[in-house]
């Protein structure tokens, strides 16, 4: 015992805490959802000492169900748009703001707000901007003369998806731009002299100085944006709670109904696992990038 307690190892003490957590409050769930997936558990049977072993039933049953493709779609359609904008937002900000200029400073810590801000508190908001009747944006719109009548935007098949998207885009804006930022202060200002008294222009040094070095942060800027992204539940639970119509149904949201509104636990626990899945092998192709770039 005298052993485990000299120098070498009292750093194990230090990590014991952290990783009684992560077993209790991650690893425990995580394990029990797999297992729960495999059984067959609904409202008669989430009591009873032996539940219903149920094998591939579940896997099987999601995969046949048009709602689940649905939400799997909308969730990789989601994904990509919000990547796609808050990624181009956020590179466009951070080039800008990196430019030396009094207040540059002060207006990027100000753009971090929406970052800051609770998702829940996010979401209640663009579902007021977003709102039929007494939403801001209907009441803008009307008043530039560019509608007649009010959008139903968050209860129409064809604009509920654009209203989460604009939400979540708003969100992820300051994400991208920090991260970017950060790896535009890594760059050597010497180059882009270098370059300029060789007689390449701005356009030039862009291309073939910026986006090269920046590349490792790009990568991670996306990967990190698509893991965050691809788990979305609060912004859409609140603003549509999947609607309408399952138009806006994420896996994450639909795992929640099939759980908590529908009581199928186990078909619900498939549904997580598959999201978990997804996530996990992102996860790992991430880890494995970095840990390649270390070694380089």
């Amino acid at each position: 015992m005298k052993r485990f307690f000299q120098y070498d190892n009292i750093g194990y003490l230090f990590v014991l805490p952290a990783f009684l957590y992560m077993l209790i409050f991650v690893g425990y769930p995580i394990v029990d959802n797999i297992i729960l997936s495999f059984q067959d558990v609904n409202m008669k049977t989430l009591t009873a000492a032996h539940k219903p072993f149920a094998g591939l039933a579940n896997y099987i049953e999601i995969f046949h169900d048009p709602v689940f493709i649905k939400s799997l779609g909308n969730t990789l359609l989601f994904t990509v748009c919000c990547l796609l904008f808050q990624f181009l937002i956020g590179f466009a900000l951070a080039i800008f703001f990196n430019q030396n200029f009094k207040i540059s400073k002060t207006v990027r810590g100000l753009l971090m707000m929406p970052w800051m801000i609770p998702i829940t508190v996010t979401a209640l908001i663009f579902k007021f901007i977003f709102g039929t009747d007494v939403g801001i944006l209907n009441n803008i719109l009307q008043g530039l003369g560019i509608i007649k009548e009010n959008i139903d935007w968050l209860t129409s098949t064809n604009t509920a998806m654009f209203a989460i998207v604009c939400a979540n885009v708003w969100i992820g804006i300051p994400f991208n731009m920090i991260l970017i930022s950060t790896g535009l202060t890594t760059i050597p200002q010497e180059l882009y002299e270098s370059a300029s008294i060789d007689g390449a222009g701005r356009i030039q040094s862009f291309f073939k100085i910026t986006l090269p070095l920046l590349k490792p942060t790009i990568e991670s800027v996306l990967i990190l944006g698509f893991i965050y992204t691809f788990k979305v539940f609060d912004l859409v639970y609140v603003m549509t709670g999947g609607g309408p119509v399952n138009s806006t149904h994420m896996l994450s949201t639909y795992s929640y109904k099939l759980s908590f509104e529908m009581f199928k636990y186990s078909k619900g626990s498939a549904v997580a696992n598959v999201l978990f899945v997804i996530l996990l092998i992102i996860s790992m192709f991430y880890l494995r990038m970095t840990t390649k770039g270390e070694e380089e």
